[in-house]
Parts: structure tokens; sequence; C-alpha cells
């Protein structure tokens, strides 16, 4: 009798949250009707009440920086930045700097790098670094990749060990965790650009900045998730312990920290990727390196070329991946007590030994230290003839054409305009209304708040165009996502393929994406949605395979017994209870595409990420934060939606 109360409660707070959501979107149809006949002030805010929050906001950090004198600290703390990374890009690539021993040769490097990939990996491993780094040296890569390593190898070491001490802190102090979640939510939806002008104008220009830059991008998940794993120890360790007298340095020394070292392990894996996903994106800021080079590539069209450096990214992407990803899987390994020292590191010894044989060896085969110019297998002129001559194919051609017509025309232009035409009012009660049938009322106020802030940024337009491409894209990379997973959920090979190809495009850094949207459809509103639609279609295909193949196989086998035929088990059975998972993908999908539409600027369009990369240019760091914070807003408000209904979907259907 309780559980029919509970479930007549139940059903009358849907039916409540149903009443209200239609209501608001009564309300904004009403607005819409009469559109013809508002006064201004309802269909935009007025300029005039438009508050300077970017004034605002300049003084407050103009007084922060000059006053406070905060820029005396922050370059104090880039000279020291600066002498690190020297020495690194004096090692890596002979930058003439102290304490002037490198370049180190490329092979010394690779050889090092395949031990220590062998150890990690096994043998695969080993030959997938050996072919990132013989690729990059022959390829004349070799320099400007090492410029992108120099920074990367000081700033993930730095933003492990800051999300380590702050997750730490988190872990202990409670109410420093409450007060920094919210911080972490949107540091975590801004766009990148927000990261790249306070670096530029408190630190210097180049190196320094983008190492600033990308450190503060990668902190937020290394935070997390030692703070999750620190949480998760049990009880158990922790009173063994106690009860071997640990002092409380060596609790959390001996006891917590290896007890956590999964998590940890695994925000160390997501801190590389971010660090490298960064440092290829500070190119914006004057960082040299395989960013830089690909901006100056893709900006020229030389297409072969960009496919060139494209792959070396890729390649060290997925070689990054891997390593932490097998570092997170390797157990550690416990030695007898007496076993001798060469035999306890034997794996650094012969990574050692390589590097010092290989290091020897290059002063005898000059090839081995720096492949030239001349010596360089680079085939970007040839392969940008192919590219070039297969998009001359009158098929090919006019496919291209006619898609790029029919996306802009029939759709994305008219749906674009159908935005812009909603009265502001309207728009936040149709956000307010979806929200509150979703997820409930303090979603729904929350999305409804946020909205609002955006219109009285003075940037509404701006936001509906961003907003108007993250939806296309979204729209149209689930047609191809979900139908995908589908196909692939129906063999347990094909979901282990078409998952393995969704780990290794989810470690591809973003710039790389943009490369055949250029190609297809030059650089026009297709182009841009084209290349958010590959971004955003990886996480609706991986969530879509994993909440299929997460069906109870019960529920399955009752399906089969009833007699329904494949496409009802999957209608009426499997999908309905995969959705929670296949919300997280869309969950994902969506903030991928609020971060891709920022790097899509460089395509050239008319949303926040345009006037974002604008202030690049400038000192205006007021504009830069009111920007940033409506792209964060509106990526929260989708993601607190959609989180929450997964879930009450999960509830539902008691599947936690």
């Amino acid at each position: 009798m309780k559980k029919l109360n509970q479930n007549g409660m139940d059903l009358k707070a849907i039916d409540t949250n149903t009443g209200i959501a239609s209501l608001f979107l009564l309300v904004a149809l009403a607005f819409l009707l009469s559109r013809g006949i508002l006064p201004a002030w309802l269909i935009r805010i007025p300029e005039a009440l438009v508050p300077p929050l970017a004034v605002w906001l300049d003084l407050i950090f103009n007084f922060i920086k000059d006053d406070l004198h905060l820029i005396d600290l922050t370059r104090a703390i880039s000279g020291g930045l600066e002498v690190l990374l020297d020495i690194t890009a004096n090692l890596l690539y002979g930058r003439n700097r102290w304490p002037k021993l490198g370049p180190i040769p490329w092979a010394a490097v690779c050889a090092s790098f395949v031990v220590l990939a062998y150890y990690l990996g096994g043998v695969r491993l080993a030959l997938l670094a050996l072919v990132t780094f013989v690729w990059t040296a022959l390829i004349g890569q070799w320099k400007i990749a090492m410029q992108t390593m120099s920074v990367l190898t000081l700033a993930a070491p730095f933003a492990v060990l800051i999300g380590l001490g702050l997750g730490i802190t988190a872990w202990k102090f409670r109410t420093f965790d409450k007060s920094i979640r919210p911080i972490l939510s949107v540091l975590q939806t801004l766009p990148f650009f927000t990261y790249l002008l306070p670096a530029v104008i408190f630190f210097k220009v180049g190196p320094t900045a983008g190492a600033v830059a990308t450190i503060m991008f990668a902190v937020p998940p290394m935070i997390l998730m030692t703070t999750l794993g620190l949480r998760k120890v049990s009880t158990e360790i922790v009173e063994a312990g106690h009860m071997s007298g640990c002092t409380r340095w060596q609790m959390l020394r001996r006891v917590y920290i290896p007890a956590a070292r999964t998590e940890i392990l695994v925000g160390v894996n997501q801190v590389i990727m971010l660090c490298l996903a960064m440092v290829v994106l500070t190119a914006f800021i004057g960082m040299p390196g395989l960013g830089a080079k690909l901006l100056a590539m893709m900006g020229s069209f030389k297409i072969g070329r960009s496919f060139e450096i494209g792959i070396t990214i890729v390649l060290f992407a997925i070689m990054l991946d891997r390593m932490s990803k097998a570092w997170v899987m390797k157990q550690p390994v416990h030695f007898d007590r007496g076993t001798q020292w060469w035999q306890r590191h034997k794996y650094f010894l012969l990574s050692l030994l390589a590097f010092v044989f290989f290091l020897l060896l290059s002063q005898l085969i000059p090839i081995l230290a720096e492949v030239t110019r001349k010596q360089s297998f680079s085939q970007g002129k040839e392969i940008d003839k192919i590219i070039k001559g297969f998009l001359a194919i009158d098929s090919i051609k006019n496919t291209t054409e006619w898609l790029r017509w029919f996306l802009n025309v029939k759709v994305l232009i008219p749906f674009r305009n159908s935005l812009l035409w909603i009265p502001t009012p309207a728009f936040i009660l149709i956000i307010m209304g979806l929200g509150w049938y979703l997820a409930g009322k303090k979603e729904a106020l929350i999305a409804g708040l946020f909205f609002t802030i955006v219109a009285i940024t003075g940037w509404w337009d701006r936001s509906v165009i961003t907003l108007y491409t993250v939806i296309s894209a979204v729209v149209l990379a689930t047609f191809i996502g979900i139908p995908l997973g589908i196909v692939a959920a129906r063999s347990t090979k094909w979901s282990s393929r078409i998952l393995l190809a969704c780990d290794t495009a989810q470690t591809f850094p973003s710039f790389i994406y943009l490369i055949p949207a250029i190609m297809l459809f030059g650089v026009n509103d297709v182009a841009v949605v084209f290349s958010i639609l590959i971004f955003a279609a990886v996480p609706l295909t991986r969530y879509t395979i994993e909440g299929l193949r997460g069906v109870p196989p019960e529920m399955v086998e009752a399906a089969d017994m009833s007699g329904a035929t494949r496409f009802q088990k999957l209608l009426t059975v499997q999908l309905p209870l995969a959705l929670p998972t296949m919300g997280v993908g869309f969950n994902q999908a969506i903030n991928f595409a609020f971060f891709m539409v920022i790097i899509a600027a460089f395509i050239g369009t008319q949303d926040l990420g345009q006037e974002l990369q604008r202030t690049l240019a400038g000192t205006e760091l007021g504009k830069n934060f009111v920007l940033g914070m409506n792209v964060s807003l509106m990526a929260l408000s989708f993601d607190f939606i959609i989180t929450k209904w997964t879930e009450t979907r999960k509830q539902a259907l008691g599947l936690g």
C-alpha cells in the first residue's frame, strides 16, 4: 500500500511538473504570436538598460592588478617559470639558454621512451612510441614538436602537483570542498579563450603565458579525481594504518594516497590530455610549436602540410593517452627484502642505457641527431595535390557543393534566423519550460537565471548564434552517433572496435577536427557545424553502445520470450533502459560542442567565439570574462538539466 502511495506521489509530481512546464511554454507561445505588437523592450533588452559589466570588471581587474600589485607577483612567478621553460627548451630543441646542453638527439629521446612504453604496456605500446617519434623526426617536425613538448613537460607536472594539493585540501576540509566545487564547474565549462587573455596580461607573452594557461585549464579534473579517490579509501585500510601507529603525514603518504592510486592516476591521465589539447591551442597567443604551425598552414589553406602536422599531433595524443592509461592499470611490483637495486630498477637502467647509447651513436651518425630539411621525408605538397585532386572530382565536388547549399540555405540559416526572431523573454521561458519538464523546479529556475544573466550582458544575439551552432551540430550528430551505436551494439566484436575508435577519437586535440571540415566545405557555417558534429558524435556513439550493452540480459530474454521482433525489442525494452546512459552521452556532446564552437571561430563565425578571439588582440579582460561567462552559463544550464534528468530516469528504472 505504501508503494502505491509513493507511486501516486511520484505521478502527482510528474503531473505538476508537466502542468507548470506547459504554462511556461504557453506564455512563451503568447509572446511569439503577439511579437508584431510587442514593444521593442520586450523583444530585446534596450542598450540603455544593459549594465556595463565589462567596464566594471575591468576596473576590478585593474585594481587587483595595479593597486594591489598582483602583476608584480605574477611577473616574479613568470620569471621563475621562464627559467624552467628555458631549461626544457634548451634540452629538447636547442634554444640558446642555460644549461646549453641541447638539443638532445631525437634518437636518444625515442629510445628511452620506447623502453618506458614497453615497461608500461608491452610490445604494442613500445611500437606506438617508436612510430610516433620516428614519424615526427623523419617528417621534419621534430623541432616544432619539441617546442610543444617543452611546455607540456613543465605544465603537466605543475598541474598535477597543484591539483593534488588542492584535492587533498578539499578532501580534508568540507567547507573548502563546498566552496571550490562551483568554481570547478565553471572552470570546466569556460571556453579556452577565457584562459588565454589573463595569462597574457599577468604573465609574459609566449611560452610562459602558454604554460600558465595550460596549467589553469588542466588543474580541475586532478582536484576532482584526487578528492574522489581519497574519499573511496575503505575504513578497514584506514584502521589498519592507525593500528600500525602511523602519524598523520604517514597516513596520507603511505595509506591514503597509495589506496587512492587508481583515481589519482586517472586524474594524471586527464591532466596530460588536457595539457596537450591546450598547449596546441595556445598558438593563438604566440606559443610556437605544433599548434602555431598547424594554425599557419590552415590559414594559408595548405591542407597537405596541415594533414601531416595533424597526424603528428594525433600520434602524440594517442601515445601519451595509452602510456598514462597503462600506468593506471599497471599494479605496483613488490620485491623481497634484499633484492638488488639494479633488479628493482632494471627498466629505468635499460632506458638510461638506451638513451646514452643513442646519444653517443648520434655523434657518429648525424641523421640520428637531427633530420635536416633536405633529408626530410615530408610529402606535404604531394598530399596537398592528392587532396585537392580528390576534391576536384566532379561527383565529390557536386556532392559537397550541394550539401553546403542545402544545409546553409534550407536548414542552418532558417534555423538561425528563427532563433534570433524569438523575443528574449519567450526564449528564456522556453528554456525554463523544457527544464521544468525534464528536470524539475530547481534546474529550471537556475537555467532561467543563467539565461537572464546572458540577456542582460548585452551579448544576447551573439549568444543565440553560438547556441544555434551547438544545437545544429548536436542534432545532426545524433543522426550519426545513435544509429551507429545501435548497429555496433548488436555485436561484441563491433562494439569493441567502435569503442576503441571512440577512445582514440577522444584523444584528438580539437584543432584536428577543423581539417576535414575546411577540406570539404571551405570557410562557412557548414564547415563550423561539420567540425563540431564530428567532435560531438563520438560521445553519442560511445554511450549508446554502453547503454545498450548494459541492458540486463533477463530483460532482453523476457522480450524474446514474449515474441517481440528485433525492432520492438529495441524500441520498447533496450532503448528505454539505455536512455539514462545515453543521456550522459548527450550531456558530453553538448559540452564538447560548446568547447568546439569557440575553436571553430578560427574558421570565421559571428558568435561569441569570434568576439573572444578579438579580445586577445587587446587588454579587454572584462569583456573577455563576460563573453566566457555567457558560454559557461549556457553550457551549465544544459548540464544541470540533463544530469538531473539522467538521475531521475535511473531511479525510475531502479538502476540507482
